[in-house]
């Protein structure tokens, strides 16, 4: 069986050359010292693979159709391993998301964006770019409640775009309104167009690496003249250098193990995203919003001031992008090392700061109806006020706790109401619940909406929010009594 092979392997070594193509590849010098702050791109490129297969996969059960995308993946869901899958595939987005950030951080930190590897950094601003793009059409594939509006949003910042706009957000949908010819378009982006690019660059980027080598470590007083650097690499590579496999593969493959590893855990012990309602363009109660890995963004446009929206939409990816694209070349020479580029590690950590602000503002998202919150029990107000207990119901179904929270229960759009009984008149309650107001958050008015009866029974529900009812209630609680 081993000479079967052998000459198997011989023969189609001898017709292709693939070892002659493999063995260099493998075989390449790396610099010393490429430790463990070097794993983050292999990790990136082990995610992107894992994607490509559970993609294929959920391929063969997804139908690309405005009727029934929607019960194939209820039916992927309850496939037997398939709920599985589309967690493996969502995780795998993520990883790859947060693994290329790192990587970035990483090359920025130690400049390895520097002669001759300006290519190699706007390679990798690209390949983010794409890969985000994969993430965002993925969402919309979803074909929920979500994943339509999530589109709808896509063409509007896309039909703010001057002279171009219009044009732009047609093309996104596949015509003036959200349906069919939407999904195919999504489909196909994040199928076909998308990967294609992004397949390009990513062998375009691993040409270069191949080509310039990986960046050496930084050292102090170590700084790069590129006149002189391709022949001190080359150097120091014949004198120093190690073969990239095994010497420096093996770490590669350990923590791509880890970050599978990591992936499956999160996919057996977390969920993806659940499917929202079925695709409905006329439900208004669904507050869009993108997967983790975009929040943040989701969070700087809900909490922009009111009137430069247009411009923030619009210039804010331009100006970003022009910025990240511009590094190589404003700063191709010259000293690598951390210690002698303060500026670089204090820009780094105020982004990441500036990200996870928001990320965390996004994740809250008080600005949006909380419709997912849970009625309140009947027993957080006193026994025999009959009046309260309508009301507490009350309270729930004509949305008032979408937007206010009482006792850590509840949205977080308007005033918390935990107390509200010692702030306000049964007057003023009728008269703010009647007229709404600004001031509360764009409270509507509720006047033409609710009758008298109603109105009563939430404002008796309303007065029994006062700290000496809610200790009492608290005391009977503790005693014996339950919060069902």
């Amino acid at each position: 069986m081993k000479k079967i092979f052998k000459k198997t392997w011989n023969w189609i070594d001898d017709r292709s050359g693939l070892s002659e193509a493999i063995l260099p590849m493998a075989k390449h010098p790396v610099p010393p010292g490429s430790g463990w702050w070097y794993v983050f791109g292999s990790g990136t490129a082990f995610c992107l693979s894992l994607q490509v297969v559970t993609g294929i996969c959920l391929a063969l059960l997804y139908q690309p159709s405005s009727g029934t995308a929607y019960q194939s993946l209820k039916f992927i869901n309850n496939f037997p391993l398939g709920h599985f899958l589309r967690n493996l595939h969502f995780f795998g987005a993520s990883g790859m998301i947060l693994l290329m950030g790192i990587h970035m951080i990483r090359v920025f930190i130690m400049a390895s964006y520097k002669y001759p590897r300006e290519m190699h950094w706007i390679t990798g601003v690209i390949l983010l770019l794409l890969t985000v793009m994969m993430g965002f059409t993925g969402q919309m594939l979803r074909w929920d409640a979500d994943g339509i509006w999530a589109a709808v949003v896509a063409a509007e910042q896309a039909g703010r775009i001057p002279f171009i706009g219009k044009f732009l957000a047609r093309f996104l949908i596949g015509g003036s309104t959200v349906g069919g010819e939407t999904l195919s378009r999504f489909y196909a982006f994040h199928v076909f167009f998308i990967p294609a690019i992004l397949f390009l660059f990513v062998g375009f980027h691993i040409y270069l690496v191949l080509r310039n080598g990986i960046s050496e470590p930084p050292e102090r007083d170590r700084p790069v003249i590129p006149g002189k650097y391709r022949e001190w690499y080359e150097n120091m590579l014949e004198r120093k250098g190690v073969p990239f496999f095994p010497d420096a593969a093996w770490r590669d493959v350990v923590f791509s193990f880890l970050v599978l590893v990591a992936i499956i855990l999160l996919a057996i012990f977390a969920a993806a995203p659940k499917l929202g309602g079925p695709p409905d363009p006329t439900a208004i109660d669904v507050v869009p919003r993108p997967d983790w890995y975009l929040t943040w963004i989701f969070a700087l446009y809900a909490l922009m001031p009111f009137g430069i929206e247009d411009y923030v939409i619009v210039l804010g990816p331009l100006v970003v992008g022009a910025i990240l694209l511009s590094i190589p070349f404003l700063a191709n020479k010259g000293e690598r090392s951390p210690m002698k580029r303060p500026w670089s590690v204090a820009g780094v950590a105020m982004v990441v700061t500036f990200i996870m602000a928001f990320w965390y503002m996004g994740h809250k998202s008080p600005w949006s109806p909380k419709f997912t919150t849970k009625p309140l029990p009947a027993t957080i107000v006193p026994k025999g006020n009959a009046a309260a207990k309508r009301g507490v119901k009350l309270f729930y179904t004509e949305g008032c706790q979408y937007c206010h929270s009482i006792g850590g229960r509840g949205g977080h759009k308007g005033p918390v109401l935990t107390y509200i009984g010692d702030r306000l008149t049964p007057r003023e309650m009728r008269v703010r619940i009647i007229n709404g107001g600004h001031q509360q958050g764009g409270m509507p008015a509720f006047g033409p909406t609710i009758s008298n009866n109603q109105l009563h029974d939430i404002v008796a529900f309303l007065q029994t929010r006062k700290q000496g009812i809610v200790r009492k209630l608290q005391v009977v609680k503790n005693s014996g009594g339950e919060d069902k």
